[in-house]
């Protein structure tokens, strides 16, 4: 067991964990943080992406322990931020949410393109998507809704 202190949607907190502990484990268990889903455990679906020292991970294959001093966001961390909130709706409007199992994830990795390049072209966002299933769209909602938020 050991302890380890880490940013969570900007807070700063101590949490004290085993050594086989996931950070997925860590932010849905310890820290209630159920945007977060579990698929795969294998790291295929990308449902548990987060974004850990501004980079998507899928947090299924991150060691908690691994994370002492790194700055972690999850979906809830991302309320206010405003990329977010643009394609939240833009999922809403052009059919980019079905069941909703894989949203959150896919809103994070899209989110995290988007902070680092705001006008990325059709290549860049399919390797985003591709590391998160959905079995519900075919994608190309989901790829209309982020042209869509794009546009507004």
């Amino acid at each position: 067991m050991s302890t380890i202190k880490v940013k969570i949607n900007g807070k700063l907190v101590e949490a004290k964990v085993e050594g086989n502990m996931r950070l997925l484990d860590l932010v849905r268990d310890t820290f209630r943080l159920t945007a977060t889903k579990e698929g795969c455990s294998i790291g295929e679906c990308g449902a548990c992406t987060v974004i850990m020292n501004g980079n998507a991970v899928c947090s299924c294959l991150v060691l908690a322990a691994q994370c002492d001093d790194a700055e972690i966001t999850t979906l809830e961390g991302l309320n206010d931020n405003p990329v977010t909130q643009k394609l939240q709706t833009a999922f809403v409007e052009k059919g980019g949410v079905q069941c909703g199992f894989c949203t959150p994830g896919v809103l994070v990795s899209a989110t995290a393109l988007l902070e680092k390049t705001p006008q990325p072209t059709d290549g860049q966002l399919k390797d985003v998507l591709e590391g998160n299933i959905c079995r519900c769209t075919g994608y190309q909602p989901i790829l209309d809704s982020i042209h869509h938020a794009l546009k507004s």
